[in-house]
């Protein structure tokens, strides 16, 4: 294998070329590439889109967003991965793209373990289990109780998405007997729901609030570790007897491992300032999304835990994406 300069620089040895103190101070010297796994329109790269604009003015070079969709965002990774350690490309990432992936492919042409390295920490999208309002169960025990004569339908936006898995979770933390019904996002399940064609969803916030807030379904439960604000009569699982029955959707922003620490600090100082701009956070709070100001080794130290938790369930549950 090749020593090229990246491969030394994950290997901690001296590069002669140029030091990591002067590439940091001339740090950005041209424009930045967010690189996004999935199309234009969603929730990954709309946050793309208003954060990068916030820290463009911080960092003083624009920032391009690229949608690079296809093969659960691997394609995205492998180009981002193989990027040069400078810190001009970024890696939207989520629970697929750093948890997923490699529990539910047997190759992947990355690892994310080991060629990235946290910036910053996005926000947490809380999950929802919700049915139609009318001729539904209306709470979550006599939903597991009505389970017990017919197993319910679960429509999600996606096979092996935070929204499958969470509710896979659930039924085994609480003996739910359901069959899942994956769409092709989170709206079409939305709607499926709304026409009988199924009997619940899993919805993540930014997508459901507004149907729960307009009356269109009920909440029967949300996953998160405490109520949302902006849903208050929703009860967690844990409240209704159910502990350890937690689960959301997230996002954060990656860079090539080997990039130099000064660099990674000053994206993620600036990334704390963009998200937390009135703009993006009152965007968030109307959304019902979950924000921490982690550095860089607490957004690190999270996913070490999302793994330990997801990956092997992935593997119990014996899903796979390639075959």
């Amino acid at each position: 294998m090749p020593f090229t300069r990246r491969r030394l620089a994950q290997a901690g040895l001296a590069l002669p070329l140029v030091p990591a103190a002067a590439a940091a101070q001339t740090f950005p010297d041209r424009p930045l590439r967010w690189v996004v796994g999935y199309p234009p329109g969603g929730a990954s790269d709309t946050f793309a889109r208003l954060i990068g604009a916030q820290m463009a003015t911080r960092l003083g070079q624009s920032v391009v967003v690229e949608n690079r969709p296809g093969g659960g965002a691997l394609l995205a990774s492998e180009m981002v991965a193989r990027s040069p350690a400078d810190g001009h490309t970024w890696m939207h990432v989520d629970n697929g793209i750093l948890t997923y992936n490699p529990a539910l492919f047997s190759r992947l042409p990355m690892n994310p373990d080991t060629d990235f390295t946290g910036v910053g920490f996005i926000g947490r999208f809380p999950l929802y289990i919700v049915v139609r309002p009318e001729g539904s169960p209306r709470s979550f025990a006599d939903f597991l109780a009505a389970a017990r004569t017919r197993a319910p339908t679960y429509g999600t936006p996606a096979v092996a998405s935070p929204h499958h898995l969470a509710m896979e979770l659930v039924r085994r933390r609480t003996g739910l007997d359901a069959t899942h019904v994956p769409y092709r996002g989170g709206p079409a399940a939305m709607q499926d729901l709304l026409a009988g064609n199924v009997d619940s969803v899993v919805i993540d916030t930014a997508t459901g609030l507004p149907f729960i807030r307009d009356g269109r379904v009920r909440a029967l439960a949300v996953l998160s570790d405490a109520r949302s604000p902006q849903a208050p009569d929703v009860p967690t699982m844990a409240e209704l007897g159910h502990a350890n029955t937690v689960a959301y959707g997230w996002q954060g922003m990656s860079v090539p491992a080997g990039t130099p620490g000064a660099i990674i600090q000053r994206l993620s100082t600036d990334m704390i300032a963009a998200i937390q701009s009135p703009e993006i956070q009152a965007r968030m709070t109307t959304l019902g999304i979950e924000y921490q100001p982690w550095t860089p080794a607490q957004f690190n130290a999270f996913v070490q835990a999302e793994n330990a938790l997801w990956r092997p369930l992935i593997r119990e549950l014996g899903i796979r994406l390639d075959g």
